[in-house]
């Protein structure tokens, strides 16, 4: 059971590479991508002990090879309104901000650190899910940022990719 960690600033290609893996595992193996967006509770909650929690759940899982339960947010409707049980896959694939925070990398996953500059990430976010959301994305650029500092996850990844 191979666990990997997509992680980065917002805007830098993390789901791009998760779908290319995704893709290319998928060839030979079970493969199922989390995506950290399912797991975060709104703009404010995202990043904290919530986040981490559910994180050592579902990797711990993921190595001892069980199912393991999950409630994903929706974002329209601004909760968390569904559960969703993870089974156990030859790849585990995390994504997004904080996939590769200090509980993953110490369950053993290969991280990937994908760089960008901050303008250019909040233009690409912006271009994918509207203008409507740039209080909030440069906000969540602070958070993340606070988030990345506190972990050291950039300087703890194994492989770094700019985009």
């Amino acid at each position: 059971m191979t666990l990997l960690a997509i992680d980065g600033p917002a805007g830098a290609g993390k789901t791009t590479l998760a779908a290319k893996l995704e893709a290319e595992y998928s060839a030979h193996s079970t493969v199922r991508t989390i995506h950290m967006d399912d797991l975060y509770d709104g703009w404010e909650g995202a990043l904290g002990g919530a986040l981490t929690q559910i994180l050592g759940e579902i990797t711990s899982a993921h190595l001892d090879g069980k199912e393991c339960t999950v409630k994903f947010f929706n974002w329209q409707l601004m909760k968390f309104d569904r559960e969703e049980t993870i089974v156990p896959t030859d790849y585990l694939i995390l994504e997004g901000v904080g996939a590769a925070q200090a509980i993953v990398r110490n369950a053993g996953a290969t991280t990937y650190w994908l760089d960008i500059d901050a303008e250019t990430g909040l233009q690409r976010v912006l271009a994918r899910d509207g203008a409507h959301i740039e209080k909030q994305m440069r906000q969540w650029q602070i958070q993340q940022a606070i988030h990345f500092d506190a972990d050291q996850t950039r300087e703890k990844c194994e492989f770094k990719l700019t985009s």
